[in-house]
């Protein structure tokens, strides 16, 4: 029994590993195949370019695979919190008010999702999938067809400017703030009664409803928060390229479902975390940078993408059930 019960706890280990293994792996091959992975300049445009936006989106998209669904309209609050930032300096207003605009457009996407899903009672996913269409019009609309919007050099400070391309210490700007939302969204998912609530609501919703928690404002807030940090996400991307392209959140949309998901491989009992999520975003990061660099074609990019995802899961799900 002894020795049984050592293999289950070997194999497990294993099945948690994945992910690890997986990064090691991942970081030696590109190491080896592109002399220039391991450059500052491009470890650098790594960080900055490939993972921070990423880990934003995919932070916000654990809450809300933790909390038993998923956010196929995190896109469009992307899109919006950028889309009223702009139009908001175009119209005259300052950098301050037009970011502020920027977060109540993204909790407006978060609180539309909130209504559908915790009043009218649709599930996430089809509630969210029709958001994406809503949105994805809207936008279109506002745009004679989907135009970019693009701002004017003197109307934005260095102040802004500086979010997507400033540093701190010789970091680069929008990897702090990617690190700051993980580490504050860490700690109200693991240690803030909503969280802990957000997470019984993903494991068993009746239990959390038969122990008078309001289950309803849970997952309304949940999905409100989702998309104020998904929001943030948007005003960095703005502040990157001073421009709103229409539906172009949705670039974020299944590398942060695939980001959460691989995370759940480092937990314990397979469920979202922040640790994990951002570790899934820097596996992704990392291929992405070094296929690149590789000179494949963009689609295999997506095909070595795709197959590594798979395969991370793949191994974890096996050894899980082995243990």
């Amino acid at each position: 029994m002894a020795t049984k019960s050592l293999s289950r706890n070997v194999v497990a280990l294993g099945g948690r590993s994945a992910l690890f293994i997986a990064l090691i792996c991942v970081f030696w091959l590109f190491a080896s195949l592109a002399p220039s992975f391991l450059t500052p300049g491009n470890l650098t445009s790594l960080l900055a370019n490939n993972f921070s936006l990423l880990a934003i989106v995919a932070v916000a998209m654990t809450f809300a695979v933790a909390s038993g669904g998923i956010d196929l309209s995190i896109g469009a609050a992307i899109d919006f919190s950028s889309f009223a930032f702009v139009s908001l300096v175009l119209t005259g207003h300052s950098v301050g008010v037009a970011a502020l605009g920027g977060l109540a457009a993204g909790a407006l996407v978060g609180a539309f999702n909130a209504i559908l899903i915790s009043w009218a009672g649709l599930s996430p996913f089809l509630a969210t999938l029709g958001t994406l269409f809503v949105g994805r019009s809207i936008q279109q609309l506002l745009t004679n067809g989907g135009n970019p919007i693009y701002l004017p050099q003197n109307a934005i400070p260095d102040s802004f400017r500086a979010i997507g391309h400033g540093t701190i210490l010789g970091a680069p700007l929008p990897l702090i703030i990617a690190l700051a939302t993980a580490a504050a969204a860490a700690f109200l998912l693991s240690q803030s009664r909503f969280g802990r609530a957000v997470v019984a609501a993903g494991v068993q919703a009746d239990i959390v409803r038969y122990s008078g928690l309001p289950l309803r404002l849970i997952l309304a807030g949940t999905y409100v928060l989702i998309g104020v940090i998904a929001a943030v996400a948007g005003l960095v991307l703005t502040s990157t390229v001073t421009v709103y392209v229409p539906n172009s959140g949705n670039a974020f949309l299944l590398n942060s479902i695939g980001a959460a998901f691989i995370g759940t491989t480092i937990h314990i009992h397979g469920r979202p975390n922040i640790l994990g999520t951002v570790l899934g975003v820097l596996l992704l990061a990392i291929v992405a940078n070094g296929l690149l660099l590789s000179g494949l074609n963009f689609y295999w990019q997506q095909v070595g993408t795709g197959t590594l995802i798979f395969l991370v899961l793949a191994l974890s799900f096996a050894t899980r059930k082995a243990s």
